[in-house]
């Protein structure tokens, strides 16, 4: 990351440390997630910032245009993990590392695993005059998302609650975008 100013974006004084954390981020979670780099960088940056950042502040820190961070920040708030917002007083929008991120990123698995569930019961619908074999691969499509539909669900209420009782807040408090049966 050349010309990156990493003591600006998180105060602790260990900028190769964070610098190398940053990179690991492009590289692991990136390739995880199957996103580009530089969304895992802009995680990296934003999760290790002390404060909510600017677009100019990102562009800087990941020295890239406005154009590709803008396309960042949008993955990176569609999968859960970070929030833009504006802080009181203010006229730009900032961005932050969501205070529940992991919660976020379960429940972004979630909503796409139902989506190619309710897409897996439409496709059985409209299949049922097809051949056995192709007949039986629809209903093991059908078969597999609602087994992991129910399974990432029940991770997803597990999480939820054991994080939220953790910090002595209610664990009663909802997620939203979770549907629950």
């Amino acid at each position: 990351m050349k010309g990156t100013d990493l003591a600006a974006i998180a105060d602790t004084g260990n900028t190769d440390v964070e610098a190398s954390l940053v990179e690991s981020f492009g590289r692991r979670i990136g390739d995880a997630m199957n996103w580009p780099p530089m969304a895992g960088r802009a995680a990296g940056v934003l999760m290790l910032s002390d404060a909510p950042l600017s677009m100019a502040a990102l562009q800087e820190a990941l020295d890239a245009s406005k154009g590709s961070v803008s396309e960042t920040t949008r993955l990176l708030i569609d999968n859960g993990v970070i929030e833009r917002f504006k802080e009181p007083g203010q006229r730009q929008f900032v961005y932050r590392w969501r205070s529940d991120a992991w919660i976020g990123c379960l429940d972004h698995q979630f909503r796409a695993t139902v989506q190619l569930l309710d897409f897996a019961e439409s496709v059985q619908d409209e299949g049922r005059t097809l051949p056995d074999v192709q007949r039986r691969r629809i209903e093991q499509m059908e078969e597999y998302y609602r087994f992991m539909t129910d399974r990432l669900r029940g991770l997803l209420d597990e999480y939820s609650e054991s994080v939220h009782s953790g910090e002595g807040s209610d664990s009663s408090t909802s997620v939203p975008g979770i549907r629950r049966s």
